[in-house]
């Protein structure tokens, strides 16, 4: 399978690295969590081709996952907000960030360590049943087809 047919395959997760499975796409998504709102501070930060910061900016404006605002007139200049689609990220970003934080922040602990503003506690990210409010880990979910299954798809086993 091509990169590009990922789009197009009858799978919520290969739709969704169509959008966000690149290496940079996240490292700009991990940045935008933290507030980086302009060109020059993504560049600055992550460290590469100015190229390739523009397409993964247009890639997740075009997605509507970010939009551009712009924040000077003369010249123009834009700054990347997250639209509700990208808000909707959040927790696989978290996810991302406790895997990681887990298993390579080593003894030394966490590099960032997040606080709710709610309580004033820091917190890492838990998944829970959106139905009953349970915690969800992997030996507590079962697959199932649903209605945007492909007719000709075969069923996992």
């Amino acid at each position: 399978m091509k990169w590009d047919d990922l789009a197009r395959e009858p799978c919520s997760v290969a739709r969704s690295l169509a959008v966000i499975g690149d290496r940079w796409t996240l490292m700009i998504l991990r940045d935008v969590f933290l507030g980086v709102r302009r060109f020059e501070a993504f560049q600055a930060r992550l460290g590469i081709s100015r190229s390739i910061v523009t397409e993964r900016l247009n890639l997740l404006v075009a997605e509507g996952v970010l939009e551009r605002r712009p924040y000077q007139d003369r010249p123009v200049r834009h700054e990347y907000r997250l639209t509700d689609k990208g808000l909707d990220l959040h927790p696989v970003i978290m996810a991302l960030v406790d895997w990681g934080d887990r298993h390579y922040a080593g003894a030394v602990g966490p590099p960032i360590l997040r606080r709710h503003k709610g309580c004033g506690c820091d917190f890492h990210a838990v998944q829970v049943c959106s139905e009953c409010g349970e915690p969800v880990t992997a030996r507590d979910v079962e697959a199932r087809p649903g209605p945007g299954v492909a007719p000709e798809a075969k069923p996992v086993a």
